[in-house]
Order: C-alpha cells, then sequence, then structure tokens
C-alpha cells in the first residue's frame, strides 16, 4: 500500500536522525501511484494510531485552543463534507486567508481529502494582490477570516464565500459546515500526481510566479524538511512564520505531522520576542524554526535568563548570519542549524541533527536530492547556480510553474536551476553567495551581496542591511550598502565611519564597502529585502536614504 511505502521511507530518516552519511546513502523516495496524505496518513495512521488522543495542534493566545489528531480527522472531514455540500469538489481551487486558527488546519486537510487545490493567501494582501490571485489562480471559492470579508468585494458572483467568525452578508457561515458528517467518503482514489497546492512566491525579484504542488510533492517531499528539523514522535514544534506562505505548510503542517509531532502556535497582536520566548519555556516546547529576522531579535533579549526544554533550534528563509549563530550558542549551548530550500521545493540542502557544521555554511544535500552546481552553459563547478538533478526527480519538486492560461510549464531537462548561486568545498559543503540576479562584479572581483551583509550586521548600528553596486568610473561598480540603523544611532558621519571602518578590518580590500546610505529598506509582503528596487533606484540615480562615501573620509579616518 501507498502509506506502507511513506511510512517505511519515514521511519528510514528517524531511524537515522542523527547519522546523515547512513540517512542520505540509503533513503529512497516511495513510489506512490495513488495517495491521499490527509486521508491515508494523518486520519488512517496518526488518528487512528497510538498518537490519536495526542494534540495535533496547541495554540496559545488569542484564537487558544488544543486539538487532537482523532478530533482534527474528525473536524475536517465535517468540512469536508461541507464544502461538498456547496459544490466544491476534486480540482476546484480554494483561496484560503486565515490567520492561526483552527479552521486553517481544518480547511488544508479538508481541502486534500476532496482532491480540491488550496490557494494559501496572507492577510497582508491586498484587494488588487487577492483579485491577482483570483485571477490567475483560477478560484472558485475563498475562505476568509469576516473582518477580511470586505477586500473581497469585487469579486464574480460565481465564487462561493465562506466566512470564518461574525455573519456577512452574501457569505456562507463556516461553523455551518461543522453541521456536516463527521465520516468522510472520497468519490475516488487519489493520483500522488494531482493538483494539491497553488503558492504565490514573494516576488522578490519579478511578478510573483504561481507554483504548482502535488499530492506527494509537499505531503511526502518533506520527509527532508522533517530530517533536518530534527523532528521526532511526541515533539512540540514551534515555526515562526506567517500563514499563506509555503515555510508556514513546510513546518506548521507537514514535517511536524509526518514525525507524529504537535504543531505549536504562540498567537500575539504584534510580535513580541519576550512573549514568544515566554511562549516557548512555558508550554515545554521542544524544536523551534525560526527565519533569521527573528533570530537576530531573539539575541537582543537575555537568553541565558530563559530555561526552556528545546533540543533542536534550526533557521531558514534566508542563510543566518554566523555571529547571531554564535550567541545563541553561548546562551543556550545549542546550534542554530541552517538549511536551503524554496517554495518550488522542500528543504534541499542542510545541517541535519549530528552532522559536523562549518561556519557560513547551509551544509549538504539532504536525503533524496542530488545537487549541482552549473555554470551558464550546464557544466558542473565549485562555484555556480544551485540546481537539483532530476535523474530521478525528487518527490519535493513542484509540478511545475502555472502559466497565465492555467498550463503547466515544464521543469526542464536534466536540472532544474533554482537562481541561487553557491560554492562548494572539497568536502561536500554548499555554501549561499546570493541570488544569481543580486551578485555582481567590482573592478572584475565577484561581490556577494550576502557575505558582505553578515558583516554589516555584525556591529550595533546594523539593524538590516542590503548591498548593491553602485555606478563607479573607475571600477564599473561598487558595493554600497543601505542600512536600517538600530534604535539609539544616529545617520550622521559618525555612524557611517564607524560601520566603514567595521567592514574594513574584516573584508578583503576588493570587498570594502564603499558608500553607506542609512535608509528604510524596500521588502515583499512575506518580509523579504527587495534588493532588486534597490538596485534600480541606485542605477536610476534616485536611491533613497542619506549617503556617506568612503572618499569623503581621510585615509587616517578610516584606519581608526
Amino acid at each position: 500500500m501507498s502509506v506502507q511505502a511513506f511510512k517505511a521511507a519515514r521511519d528510514l530518516l528517524l531511524a537515522h536522525r542523527a547519522d546523515y552519511e547512513a540517512a542520505y546513502r540509503t533513503f529512497r523516495w516511495p513510489d506512490l501511484t495513488h495517495f491521499n496524505w490527509a486521508l491515508d496518513w494523518f486520519d488512517g495512521e496518526l488518528a487512528a494510531g497510538p498518537r490519536a488522543d495526542a494534540p495535533a495542534l496547541i495554540i496559545t493566545g488569542e484564537g487558544a485552543a488544543r486539538v487532537s489528531f482523532a478530533d482534527l480527522a474528525a473536524r475536517s472531514s465535517r468540512v469536508a463534507n461541507g464544502l461538498r455540500r456547496l459544490g466544491l469538489g476534486r480540482g476546484d481551487r480554494i483561496l484560503l486567508m486565515l490567520g492561526n486558527v483552527v479552521p486553517l488546519w481544518e480547511v488544508m486537510l479538508a481541502a486534500m481529502k476532496l482532491g480540491a487545490v488550496v490557494i494559501p493567501a496572507t492577510t497582508l494582501l491586498t484587494p488588487d494582490d487577492l483579485a491577482d490571485r483570483f485571477g490567475r489562480g483560477r478560484a472558485r471559492c475563498v475562505v476568509a477570516a469576516s473582518a477580511e470579508a470586505a477586500k473581497f468585494a469585487g469579486l464574480a458572483e460565481g465564487v462561493t464565500r465562506i466566512a470564518v467568525g461574525a455573519a456577512v452578508p452574501g457569505w456562507q457561515a463556516y461553523e455551518a459546515l461543522h453541521e456536516a458528517p463527521a465520516r468522510f467518503v472520497p468519490d475516488q482514489p487519489t493520483l500522488a500526481t494531482d493538483p494539491l497546492l497553488l503558492y504565490f512566491t514573494s516576488g522578490t525579484t519579478a511578478r510573483p510566479k504561481l507554483v504548482l504542488h502535488s499530492q506527494t510533492s509537499y505531503p511526502v517531499g518533506h520527509l527532508s524538511t522533517m530530517y533536518v528539523l530534527g523532528l521526532r514522535e511526541g515533539d512540540v514544534h514551534l515555526n515562526i512564520s506567517s500563514p499563506g506562505w509555503a515555510k508556514h505548510a513546510w513546518s506548521c503542517v507537514f514535517a511536524p505531522w509526518n514525525a507524529g509531532a504537535s504543531v505549536f502556535i504562540a498567537n500575539q497582536p504584534r510580535f513580541s520576542a519576550p512573549g514568544v520566548l515566554a511562549a516557548i519555556a512555558e508550554h515545554g516546547v521542544t524544536t523551534l524554526c525560526a527565519p533569521p529576522t527573528v533570530w537576530r531579535i531573539f539575541v537582543q533579549e537575555d537568553l541565558r535568563a530563559i530555561r526552556t526544554s528545546l533540543r533542536e533550534v534550526a533557521s531558514a528563509g534566508e542563510p543566518l548570519n554566523p555571529e547571531v549563530i554564535e550567541q545563541v550558542r553561548a546562551a543556550w549551548g545549542l546550534t542554530v542549524r541552517d538549511f536551503y530550500g524554496q517554495t518550488e521545493t522542500t528543504a534541499q540542502i542542510g545541517n541535519p541533527p549530528g552532522m559536523a557544521m562549518k561556519p557560513g555554511s547551509v551544509g549538504r544535500p539532504l536525503p533524496g536530492y542530488t545537487i549541482r552546481l552549473l555554470d551558464p552553459d550546464g557544466a558542473e563547478t565549485a562555484d555556480g547556480e544551485i540546481a537539483i538533478g532530476l535523474d530521478p526527480p525528487p518527490a519535493g519538486l513542484m509540478a511545475g510553474y502555472q502559466e497565465d492560461d492555467g498550463s503547466v510549464a515544464p521543469r526542464g531537462e536534466g536540472a532544474y536551476r533554482t537562481g541561487d548561486v553557491a560554492s562548494r568545498d572539497a568536502d561536500g559543503y554548499i555554501t549561499y553567495v546570493g541570488r544569481a540576479d543580486d551578485v555582481f562584479k567590482a573592478a572584475d572581483y565577484r561581490i556577494s551581496p550576502f557575505e558582505l551583509e553578515s558583516l554589516l550586521i555584525e556591529h550595533a548600528a546594523v539593524a538590516e542591511a542590503a548591498v548593491v553596486p553602485a555606478p563607479d568610473p573607475v571600477r564599473t561598480a561598487v558595493p554600497k550598502a543601505f542600512v536600517a540603523l538600530a534604535p539609539g544611532w544616529p545617520a550622521d558621519r559618525q555612524t557611517a565611519l564607524a560601520i566603514l571602518r567595521h567592514v574594513r578590518a574584516r573584508a578583503a580590500p576588493y570587498k570594502r564597502i564603499r558608500r553607506i546610505a542609512f535608509a528604510e529598506l524596500p521588502k515583499t509582503i512575506s518580509g523579504k529585502i527587495r534588493r532588486v528596487a534597490l538596485r534600480r533606484a541606485e542605477q536610476a540615480g534616485d536611491a533613497p536614504g542619506i549617503e556617506f562615501r568612503e572618499e569623503g573620509f581621510t585615509p587616517e579616518e578610516l584606519a581608526g
């Protein structure tokens, strides 16, 4: 049976959770023809097995709840039957825009059971964003909080609207879905290749792409994410990520539930590091994954004073700066393990438990993935674009990009190129360099923005930084840093001098920051810095901020 093949692959990774070499050598993706993760795994194994009464979901703060695997299986079946009564079924697209509330997980599971396709959406989206998602995503249903209903005023009449919370005229009440039976019977077997999720990328460099995932690419593919996080049965796992983005599905749905762990959520009206850290300690969180921005906020707190049950800590989204890793290790005795993936994939490269880490490296290829570094001509190199080998393709790779006409573009031949540049050392460890579009040359030297940004944020004055090329008549381009200052630091000449000195003491001459601008950094709706916007503004001569140039200081000042 498909579920037994899935379980065998999962159990192999759990058995080798601290032995990377054995896991990488022996793991193979299960060969599945039919598979429905919600029915076969969640309902059939977790909700009907020894974990049935264990908490699948623990929410603190607003919408506080504690729901067992068995209860969530029954609740999601009621929702699936309720959606079916409203005319929704296999292949229909459901735009899901909710915060971290129980209905979010109910609808995710219910849609899988139906064979419907979920379009996750963050509550930060504007009406224009949502119109784009409905048009290109071909959604015919929306499930959203009542407070967000006004954003959907311009939708076509044929769209089914379901409101979670207070009644909204013209919208179906979500609670009415729970009146349907708790036993769900699928209309037909689910093909492993059937569509399941349609994600819009964050759009750091261009218009958001539509990433289509299947009934296996995320559910089964996130065995690699389960492995790199170090999850095991009975864990209480906190992943700090907003609903609507792929990382939420990675580590708030598939990876923890693949392991049989509990998903933990600490809801807050506004993010507060002390509040999250207190919740981690109070509720016995054992595994934690957070983006670099959150880790940089955490280390500003007195971590030594916080007693936790944490066993594993990880970071993803963008590479984490080594300085932050050292601060966490000094406070907690735990190493924040970095890993790498994309909306288009599951975790591809990482530092799983038990594998020796190298400072600055995102690790080695994870079980099930063959990683190649390619030059522009497709030849393998020690320093090139990260690419996934497709012989055979890994389970965790998307079905493809959905085009505006609804067709799905092929993934390519031989290898899937990620658009990210990295280097690989003699031991097979991979170091992230940057987006291919962000890496640039200065005086014929290749410059990695991420490397310089890592140096910049080691200075106390720098809260965040983005490095882009600035036109220069001699060197063609020079590295320019746009800096968001930490509280208490003025945007003046002395601060600029202090930062320039800091980088000069740590970087080779060809890498040195030559210009600094103190400015607010443009970001995507998911919080990633948009270097492309700064690069374009710099090229156009209308870059934001207060600028200071290296030539504005004397050699004696720069030398300190």
